[in-house]
């Protein structure tokens, strides 16, 4: 009886402590409701790259379920611009044959985040590398990363979906 009162006593102390759970804030102005996310632009060879991000990041915003997200810049209170600027793949690992088993994928994205009411950028990354591994399903010959996601949409599934978790987070939690 004693240790399950002083066990209740220690865990309502911890309540005020002043720990919280990280990713819980944001630091957007209360007056940003809506969101633009027109269709981000590629300069890659990478054929509907641009798409498939978008869709993730406007997706990710809406699972966060504070914002109406519209794929258009023009009627709303904050827009996020974005730029495919370079996709490269490279062999990460190989079997006993030397055949490429692994590949290491490489995008590069350049984002804005902007405040409409006040003009200011909230949010920029000129420069956003994402980088991550794939094991190969088929045999991939070259390093076009174009044909190594025709041949592994899992991989572009992956790869688009920690990218837009790791934008969606960044924006919305100042990091």
């Amino acid at each position: 009886m004693i240790r399950s009162v002083a066990v209740v006593a220690a865990v309502s102390c911890l309540g005020g402590c002043g720990y919280t759970l990280a990713g819980r804030g944001s630091f957007l102005p209360a007056y940003i409701k809506t969101i633009g996310i027109p269709v981000f632009t590629n300069t890659t060879k990478s054929f509907e790259i641009e798409q498939i991000l978008t869709q993730r990041v406007r997706s990710e915003f809406l699972g966060r379920g504070r914002f109406q997200i519209l794929p258009q810049d023009t009627g709303v209170d904050a827009v996020l611009t974005g730029e495919v600027t370079g996709l490269s793949l490279a062999p990460a690992g190989f079997d006993s044959q030397q055949q490429a088993t692994r590949y290491a994928v490489t995008m590069t994205v350049k984002l804005e985040f902007k405040d409409l009411r006040s003009g200011q950028v909230l949010w920029a990354n000129p420069g956003q590398t994402f980088r991550d591994e794939y094991e190969v399903s088929t045999v991939t010959s070259g390093t076009d990363a174009a044909l190594f996601f025709g041949q592994n949409t899992n991989a572009l599934e992956r790869l688009s979906t920690e990218f837009a978790r790791t934008v969606v987070s960044a924006i919305l939690e100042a990091f």
